[in-house]
Formats: C-alpha cells, sequence, structure tokens
C-alpha cells in the first residue's frame, strides 16, 4: 500500500520536472521538414518516448520510439545525450500548433511542451527594385536591427527564405567572392553585397538574410534588373575628325556627363577633360555630341559614354583607318538610334553601285545592234542578181538609213531601255521598201 509520503513525493517530482521544462518554440516552412528536439532527465534512457499533439490522448500520440518511422514523422533517441529528436516532413499550415515531447513512467508521464509555427516559404510583401547596365556594378543595400550587429549576414539567389543559407552566394564571414564583394555599415546598421561586372543572368530577385540568435532567419527582397548594353561599330579616318553621340535622356538631366575608354566600363579612363581633343557639342534632352579632332591610330579602340555611370551609357567600339583605306561603317552614331536604343548595334552603309550596271546594259545594246547588222548582210548575199544590182546602186542610201536608225536606237537606249524585238521589223521594212522601188523604174 502507498503512504501519504509516497504520495506527497510524487506530486513533488511531477511539479519539479513540469516547472524546469521550458518551452521550446521551433519553425518551419511549408512544404520543407523540421526538427523538434527535446531533452530528458537521466536514468530515463530505457523509458519509451512520444510526440503527441494538443490534449496527448491515444489518438494525438503522433509516434514513439517503439514504433517504426513513417513518411510524416520520423523520431530518434539518443541515449547518450539524453535527448529525442523527432522531424516532421511536407509542413502544411494545419501542422502549426502546440505538441508535447512526452517520457512514459509509472504515475504521469514527463512533457515537454512545444510551440511550432509553419510560415509560407516566400518572401516578402515589399520588394525594393533596382535597375544597372550589362558589364556595369551595383550594389544592393539590406537593412538590420541594432541587435544583429554580430550576427551572421547574407544574400541568396530567389525568394526561398527556407534554403537561403544553404544556397547564399555571398555571407559576412567572406568579404570577397569572384564578382562579389561584402561590406556592413555598423552606423547605418546596412550591409551592401557589390556585383561587379553584371551579365543578363545577374537579373532576378534576392534575398537578404540576417541569422536569429532564436526563431526564424529575418530576410528583406531586392529585384535586381540588368539592362542590355548597346554596342555600336563606328569608324574614321587618320587625320579627320569623327562625331560619337551619347544618350542624354531627360531623367538624368542632372548627372554628370562622361565618356571614358578603356575594355571595362568600371576600369575605363575619363577623356572629357581634354577638351582640345574631345570636343562637347549639341546637348540635347536626349543625347549630347563628342567629336574627336585630328583622329590618331592610338585612339581606336572602346569607348563608354552617357549621363549615367550606372543606368544610362552606350559603349562604342571605334576602328581608325588610314586615308588609302576605305571605312565599312559609319563614323556618326544618328539620334534617332540613341533615342530608342532598338537598332542593331553595327552601323554599316552599304555602298550601291549605279555606274556599272549601266555600262553593262549599254555594251548589251551595242552587241545586239552588231549582231543585227550582220545577220541582214548575210541575207543580202542570197537576193537574186535583180535585187543585188539595185541594192548596190542605193546601198549608200540604206546605209545612211541604217546607221541613222542605229543612232536613234543608242539615244533612245540612253533615257529609257526599248523593246529590242521591233528591230528586225524596221530593217526588214527599209530593205523591202527599197527593193520595191527599184523594181519599178526598171
Amino acid at each position: 500500500m502507498w503512504s501519504c509520503q509516497h504520495v506527497l513525493f510524487i506530486i513533488c517530482t511531477l511539479n519539479c520536472v513540469s516547472g524546469a521544462a521550458s518551452l521550446i518554440h521551433v519553425f518551419g516552412y511549408e512544404g520543407k521538414e523540421v526538427k523538434i528536439s527535446c531533452p530528458y532527465i537521466k536514468d530515463y534512457e530505457s523509458f519509451k518516448k512520444y510526440l503527441c499533439k494538443n490534449g496527448c490522448g491515444n489518438r494525438d500520440v503522433l509516434i514513439t520510439t517503439l514504433q517504426r518511422n513513417t513518411s510524416k514523422y520520423l523520431i530518434y533517441d539518443d541515449t547518450k545525450k539524453t535527448i529525442i529528436t523527432v522531424t516532421i516532413s511536407d509542413l502544411r499550415s494545419h501542422d502549426a500548433g502546440k505538441y508535447w515531447c512526452g517520457v512514459t513512467r509509472l504515475g504521469k508521464d514527463l512533457y515537454t511542451e512545444v510551440k511550432l509555427e509553419v510560415k509560407k516559404d516566400r518572401c516578402c510583401n515589399t520588394v525594393s527594385k533596382i535597375q544597372s547596365i550589362e558589364e556595369g556594378s551595383v550594389s544592393i543595400s539590406c537593412p538590420y536591427d541594432s541587435e544583429s550587429v554580430n550576427n551572421l549576414k547574407y544574400i541568396c539567389r530567389g525568394n526561398r527564405p527556407s534554403t537561403c543559407l544553404q544556397q547564399a552566394v555571398i555571407t559576412s564571414d567572406t568579404k570577397q567572392k569572384g564578382r562579389l564583394s561584402f561590406n556592413s555599415d555598423t552606423n547605418t546598421s546596412i550591409f551592401k553585397v557589390t556585383i561587379s561586372k553584371l551579365t543578363l543572368r545577374d537579373s532576378g530577385p534576392y534575398l537578404c538574410g540576417v541569422q536569429r540568435n532564436s526563431g526564424v532567419d529575418v530576410f528583406s527582397a531586392v529585384e535586381l534588373e540588368v539592362k542590355k548594353l548597346e554596342l555600336f561599330h563606328i569608324s574614321g579616318i587618320v587625320g579627320h575628325p569623327v562625331t560619337l553621340q551619347c544618350p542624354n535622356p531627360p531623367e538624368q538631366r542632372d548627372k554628370k556627363m562622361f565618356l571614358c575608354k578603356g575594355d571595362q566600363h568600371n576600369n575605363c579612363t575619363d577623356i572629357m577633360e581634354n577638351r582640345r581633343k574631345f570636343m562637347l557639342h549639341n546637348v540635347s534632352s536626349s543625347c549630347f555630341s563628342v567629336t574627336i579632332t585630328d583622329l590618331e591610330a592610338a585612339d581606336a579602340g572602346t569607348y563608354y559614354c552617357g549621363s549615367d555611370s550606372q543606368l544610362s551609357y552606350i559603349k562604342i567600339q571605334l576602328t581608325v583607318v588610314s586615308t588609302d583605306q576605305s571605312s565599312t561603317v559609319s563614323p556618326i552614331i544618328t539620334d534617332e538610334q540613341i533615342t530608342s536604343l532598338t537598332t542593331s548595334p553595327h552601323l554599316t552603309d552599304v555602298t550601291l553601285f549605279y555606274i556599272l550596271p549601266a555600262v553593262l546594259a549599254l555594251l548589251l545594246i551595242l552587241v545586239f545592234l552588231l549582231w543585227m547588222v550582220l545577220k541582214y548582210k548575210s541575207r543580202s548575199k542570197k537576193v537574186d542578181g535583180v535585187g543585188l544590182n539595185v541594192l548596190n546602186s542605193d546601198v549608200g542610201m540604206i546605209s545612211n538609213d541604217i546607221y541613222e536608225l542605229q543612232e536613234n536606237a543608242f539615244y533612245m537606249n540612253i533615257s529609257s531601255p526599248p523593246n529590242m524585238s521591233n528591230h528586225h521589223d524596221i530593217y526588214s521594212n527599209i530593205l523591202y521598201r527599197n527593193n520595191l522601188s527599184q523594181l519599178g523604174n526598171m
């Protein structure tokens, strides 16, 4: 039989254990998994453990150490560390709520309370949008609170907080990583990640993450748009000037106009200070012009120009040729091309040849006329003796008619191509008419 002292001892033990157990907060994302770890006191290593929900009735028990793991729940008892860990997979919103880690024993079981929060795996309601241009650079600014000064900070691509840290492109532990650099300003509580040598593939969503000591990490969202860099090919002649036209949109009117030379936009030399060599003119609301005077071979190369070194500039490939060479590229970029920036990046002039086709056509006409004369001379030899005598007596007159006809046909062909099929009839009529005239006089 149990004595009063035994009952009091059991009640005290339960109250002490229950009071010592603290509330465990656990966070997870929809579609992912979460691990719930609950410690227990020694001497209970061989006892059954379990996870239950709500009131922990028989139907509320989700899994025990005596059961097989399921696709939803997995339990592991680390008897050395006296910790049981339950993994809940494929989280859904209805999985959120209160749970209990239980240890079966004689009398009332031992419990540790767990509160599970399930969040949607996306971020965020507010998204900061930034723009830049291909081959340029951009800085992504991320805020954090004063309590997270020494906490890990990172940035990842996409908008899934659940995998952001694992897929981070750079963290505060790594100040430089390829094209990315990390910098944090404790005075403003902002950390920045700078991406250089931008490509079109860098466009898309990014998440800034700040690790918390408890609970889920804090995130802010950024959408980066990298615009295509317009490339223009132009050429000039040594000793002659060439004009470059650069974008100057109204929204960038307050920005400094620039022209620099170099293989990379972020590493080019500003050359606008030399006003004798590079003359600025024709500044309008859409573009401005820079004329390079007295071109030299050394002026060839890559140029960048515009009114904003981050958002509004173009790339120009300048070729310089000698005076005895011809250029196949237009030396001037038109206002329309700068305004739209939607034309082909290669500005070429196609040279059309008009003289050669005309000369060829004239030669063909002369060959045809020569062929007609030879043909009719051949036919005239087959005419009978009378006809031959008649023709011989008036050959001068016929020749004059033919030459006159050839001359008229020649000048007609210069103005407009004649119908060559009528030449045969014209010569036949002349011969026939003269033969009749001679036969009538005999």
